[in-house]
């Protein structure tokens, strides 16, 4: 009776993530590698938010976490290196409250598309700035370099998101298989490594830097090839009408 109830129970939470879903993704297109599995936690954590968290309260929570990176880094330069794994906590409070505000919205049905569009990324840069800053603090001498590149190629995929958003008409978070939640997966690994071997940090600092770079060439040469297109094809239709003008 007891496995009956229990194989009853799981029926019923696959099929309230399966129903959620639609729910909570239908306005983005994922990429990342992860995104089969984040989907499924985000669909399920959903439905269990406090009904008086707001979607701003979420926000506030997620560059709460940022700002918990940024003073972990502070305080391993000040004290003890193993503070960096108070990073790891931040990165993990920054993703629940980065991406479940907008997801909540949409499963209350109390969508904020342009509200939301705009702070989140508003604050993502304020919380990229952030943890670059932390590191250039953290660093030595020309290593913080790193540090300022780092912040210089977050903001270039924030922005190749933007136009890829203008240009195509479809808003999409991730890089290629890179997303913001495995840059903070990749970023704790970083931590974790550079507590058990100290100045490790820098040579993967600059890995990081590196992958950030060949993913932000990679989609700038798509988001061309899309924008070529789309000139291509409003030239083609200008053409046609002034076709049709002249035989009038």
């Amino acid at each position: 009776m007891d496995k009956g109830n229990a194989k009853i129970g799981m029926k019923q939470k696959k099929n309230s993530i399966d129903h959620t879903l639609p729910i909570i993704s239908h306005d983005r297109i994922r990429t990342n590698l992860l995104k089969k599995q984040e989907q499924k936690a985000l669909a399920f954590l959903v439905q269990y938010i406090p009904s008086w968290m707001s979607s701003n309260m979420l926000t506030a929570i997620g560059f709460l976490g940022n700002v918990i990176v940024f003073l972990s880094f502070i305080l391993a330069e000040l004290f003890d290196t193993r503070f960096l794994l108070i990073g790891v906590a931040g990165f993990v409070i920054s993703w629940f409250g980065d991406s479940l505000d907008g997801r909540v919205a949409y499963y209350r049905k109390k969508p904020r598309k342009w509200y939301g569009f705009m702070l989140d990324l508003v604050v993502d840069w304020l919380g990229i700035v952030l943890i670059g800053l932390g590191f250039a603090i953290y660093a030595n001498s020309f290593q913080k370099i790193l540090g300022y590149a780092f912040v210089v190629l977050y903001g270039l995929e924030i922005m190749i998101a933007l136009l890829r958003y203008k240009i195509g008409g479809s808003y999409s978070i991730d890089a290629g298989k890179l997303s913001p939640t495995e840059t903070r997966i990749l970023i704790s690994l970083f931590l974790v490594i550079e507590v058990l071997f100290n100045g490790s940090i820098v040579y993967l600092a600059a890995i990081a830097d590196i992958i950030l770079a060949i993913s932000n060439f990679s989609e700038f040469k798509k988001l061309a090839k899309v924008a070529n297109e789309r000139d291509e094809e409003e030239n083609r239709k200008g053409e046609s009408k002034i076709a049709e003008n002249n035989k009038e």
